[in-house]
C-alpha cells in the first residue's frame, strides 16, 4: 500500500451517511461492498486496536446478505439453509421458542418502510410540470453529488482509523497526533451534512488534508495485506455491535409492548369504582333478551382491554347498514369484567346489544377439560393467557348460536360485515383469509410453527397447505359440534406438552385442528400487518372491510405505527371524562 495509493470505498443504500462494514475479503485493498446502516461512530477512535485478526479467508459475498421476506423456523433445518427470520427474536436470544414466536398472537415482524415516490401532478398544475421536473433533477443531481462526497468522507475516515490499528497502544507520534485530528474532522463535517445536508468549501478543505494525511500513512504502513487483515477485522467488530444492538432493540420494542400503559390502569380501576357503586339491577346492560336469537349478526371479542374492546364495537356498529341486527359478546375475566361492563353501560351503543361474561363463570371449562395451554414451556402472557385459547370453546360458550363471527380485539371495523353472515362456507367449519401468499407481508407457512419431523405431523398434515389468519373469522358452531372439533384441539394441544410438534400460540392449533376445515375469502375482507409492518400499501387499508393490528405495535402503545395509529383513533372518543381523568390522549 506504498506509493500513497488509496482505496476508495463507496457504500449503498447508506442512511443518515452512517454505515456498518460487511465482511470482506480485500486482496487489492479496495473493499467490495458495504451495506447496513449505524456503525461508523460506534467504532471508537481506537477502533483498530485489542481486535483479534481473522483468518485469512476470502468469504463470498452471498454469505453476508440475509434474505428478504419471510424464512422459516423450521424445527429441523438443513444444514446450508439460513433462517433469518427477525420477527420472532426475544430477550436477544438467537434460538426460537414458544416466547419468540406466536406471530399471530403478537408478534415482531421487523420491515422497514420503503421510500416512496410522491406523485407530482398531484401538487402541481400541467403547465408547471416542465418546470417541476427540471427543478426535480437539478435537486436530484446536487443530492447524488453530496452523497458521493459523504460516501468518500466515511471512506477516508474508514481507512483512518485502520492506519491507527498499526500503531502501539498509547502511541503519540507525530503521524498518530495528525489522523486523530483529522478523523475529528471529519466526523464533525458528516454531523454537519446530516443536519444541513450541504458541504461546506470548509469541509472540501478537511477532506484534501485528511487525503494527505492518509497518504502519509500510506507510505508509513506499505503492508497490503495487514490493511486488509485490519479492515475485516473492524468489519466484523462493527457487525458485531449492530447485531447486539438490533437484540437490544428487539428486547426494548417487545418489553414496551408487553406493558400497559398507566391510563389504561387508571381508566379499568374508575370504571370498576364506579361499578361497585351502582345497585345491582343498575348493572344490567339492556336489550339483553335479544342475546339467543339466532336471526341476528353475533360478534365474538376475548379480551381484558376496556378501550380495544370499545373500539371494536364502536367501529363495527358505526360501519353497519343494520346496527339493530348486531349482538356483541364480550368474555374477559373476573377482574375486569366490571369495568368492561360500565363503561358499556355509560356509553350506550344504540340499538345494538351488549353482553359481557366473565370466564370465571364458565365452570365446565375446567371441570370439563384439561387446560394443558398452562403447561407451555414460557412465561410470556401472549402465549398462555386463557382468552387466547377461549376461541376453542366457542360452541359451548354460546351454545343456543349457530354461527358467530369471532374479532380480535386489535382490530377496527372499516365496512359493513353483513355479507360474512351470507358467504358460502362450502360445509367447511371455519371461515378466513389465507396468508399463504409470499408476496404478501402477512405471509406464513405451516412449517414455521409445526414440525413436519414428526412422523404424527408428517402423516396427518401437508408442509405446503394454505394457512390462514385468526382476527376476523366466522365459525358455524352447529358443524364444529358434529365434528367434535374441540376434543380434536385438546388432542394436539396433550401431544404439544408431551413433544415439540406445535409452538408459537394459538395459531398453529387452529392451523391443525380446523385443518381441511376452512373456507377463503376475499383478502379485502381482512388486511394483517398493521403491528408489525410499515409496508402495508394505503390502497389496501383503505379497501379492507377489516384492518388488524397483529404484531406488538398495537395503536394504543408509543410504539405503535404513526401512520396507522388514525385508523384506530378515529373511534374513540378521547373528550370522554373518564379519559381525560386518566390522561388517555393521542
Amino acid at each position: 500500500m506504498g506509493g500513497g495509493s488509496s482505496s476508495k470505498i463507496y457504500g449503498a443504500g447508506l442512511s443518515c451517511y452512517s454505515f456498518t462494514a460487511n465482511l470482506f475479503s480485500v486482496p487489492d485493498c479496495s473493499l467490495q461492498k458495504w451495506r447496513d446502516v449505524e456503525a461508523l461512530n460506534s467504532i471508537g477512535q481506537e477502533a483498530g486496536e485489542g481486535l483479534k485478526e481473522p483468518k485469512s479467508i476470502v468469504l463470498e459475498d452471498k454469505k453476508f446478505h440475509p434474505r428478504e421476506g419471510n424464512n422459516s423456523l423450521d424445527f429441523g433445518s438443513k444444514p446450508n439453509e439460513v433462517n433469518n427470520d427477525t420477527r420472532f427474536e426475544n430477550d436477544g436470544k438467537e434460538e426460537h421458542s414458544f416466547n419468540a414466536t406466536g406471530r399471530q398472537d403478537n408478534n415482531v415482524h421487523g420491515q422497514s418502510r420503503g421510500v416512496r415516490d410522491v406523485e407530482i401532478e398531484t401538487k402541481h398544475p400541467l403547465s408547471n410540470r416542465s418546470t417541476v421536473k427540471h427543478d426535480n433533477s437539478v435537486r436530484t443531481a446536487k443530492s447524488r453529488s453530496i452523497d458521493y462526497k459523504v460516501k468518500e468522507i466515511i471512506d477516508q475516515l474508514i481507512r483512518a482509523k485502520a492506519y491507527l490499528g498499526f500503531a502501539p497502544p498509547g502511541s503519540n507520534s507525530h503521524l498518530m497526533k495528525e489522523l486523530r485530528l483529522r478523523i475529528k474532522d471529519l466526523e464533525h463535517v458528516v454531523e454537519d451534512v446530516t443536519r444541513d445536508s450541504e458541504l461546506t468549501k470548509s469541509a472540501l478543505q478537511k477532506m484534501k488534508s485528511m487525503e494527505s494525511s492518509l497518504v502519509k500513512a500510506g507510505n508509513a504502513f506499505p503492508d497490503c495485506s495487514a490493511m486488509s487483515s485490519k479492515l475485516r477485522a473492524m468489519a466484523e467488530n462493527a457487525e458485531e455491535q449492530v447485531r447486539m444492538q438490533k437484540k437490544q432493540a428487539t428486547y426494548l420494542l417487545n418489553l414496551a409492548a408487553s406493558t400497559t400503559p398507566k391510563g389504561f390502569h387508571c381508566l379499568s380501576m374508575r370504571l370498576t369504582s364506579e361499578y361497585f357503586a351502582l345497585q345491582p339491577s343498575e348493572r344490567l346492560l339492556p336489550e339483553q333478551n335479544k342475546l339467543h336469537d339466532t336471526t341476528l349478526y353475533h360478534y365474538a371479542v376475548f379480551s381484558d382491554n376496556v378501550l380495544a374492546c370499545a373500539v371494536v364495537v364502536n367501529s363495527t356498529i358505526s360501519s353497519a347498514m343494520e346496527p339493530e341486527k348486531i349482538v356483541f359478546h364480550l368474555v374477559t375475566n373476573s377482574l375486569n369484567l366490571p369495568a368492561m361492563s360500565m363503561w358499556f353501560s355509560l356509553n350506550p351503543q344504540g340499538k345494538a346489544t351488549i353482553e359481557v361474561l366473565s370466564m370465571e363463570d364458565f365452570k365446565w371449562l375446567s371441570t370439563e377439560y384439561d387446560l394443558g395451554w398452562t403447561m407451555q414451556n414460557t412465561s410470556d402472557p401472549r402465549f398462555t393467557s386463557e382468552l387466547n385459547y377461549l376461541r376453542f370453546y366457542l360452541p359451548n360458550i354460546f351454545p343456543s348460536l349457530d354461527k358467530v363471527i369471532l374479532l380480535d380485539h386489535d382490530v377496527v371495523v372499516q365496512k359493513d360485515l353483513s355479507g360474512l353472515w351470507h358467504v358460502d362456507m362450502k360445509g367447511k367449519v371455519n371461515v378466513a383469509v389465507e396468508t399463504c401468499k409470499e408476496s404478501e407481508v402477512s405471509f406464513l407457512r405451516m412449517d414455521m410453527f409445526i414440525n413436519f419431523s414428526d412422523p404424527l405431523i408428517a402423516d396427518k398434515f401437508d408442509s405446503k397447505a394454505c394457512t390462514w389468519a385468526f382476527g376476523m373469522n366466522v365459525f358455524d358452531l352447529r358443524r364444529w359440534r358434529e365434528e367434535n372439533l374441540t376434543a380434536l384441539y385438546h388432542k394436539y394441544l396433550r401431544l404439544s406438552n408431551e413433544r415439540p410438534i406445535l409452538k408459537g400460540g394459538s395459531l398453529p392449533f387452529g392451523w391443525v385442528t380446523f385443518y381441511n376445515q376452512t373456507t377463503a375469502v376475499e383478502r379485502q375482507w381482512h388486511v394483517l400487518g398493521l403491528g408489525h409492518d410499515s409496508t402495508v400499501p394505503q390502497d389496501d387499508i383503505e379497501k379492507a372491510a377489516v384492518i388488524h393490528y397483529d404484531g406488538v405495535r398495537k395503536p394504543w402503545l408509543d410504539v405503535g405505527f404513526g401512520e396507522y395509529k388514525e385508523f384506530w383513533i378515529k373511534h374513540t372518543d378521547f373528550n370522554n371524562q373518564y379519559l381525560q381523568q386518566c390522561n388517555i390522549h393521542w
